[in-house]
């Protein structure tokens, strides 16, 4: 199954309300901080608001 890994490669600080809270909904709090989530529509539409904030790349689960 393919799987996400997202690290958030900027600040929050200066973005809206939304974006932030979209940031700590995929789980990441600090600057370099990685998660691997699930490839599911919800997770993508998270990371297309804020892909200006994060890293993205596909690896296998």
């Amino acid at each position: 199954m393919k799987m996400l890994k997202v690290t958030l490669t900027r600040s929050t600080i200066g973005t809206t309300d939304s974006q932030t809270a979209t940031v700590i909904g995929l789980g990441l709090r600090k600057i370099h901080s990685s998660r691997v989530l699930e490839n599911t529509p919800s997770v993508r539409g998270m990371v297309k608001k804020v892909i200006h904030l994060v890293h993205v790349e596909e690896v296998e689960a």
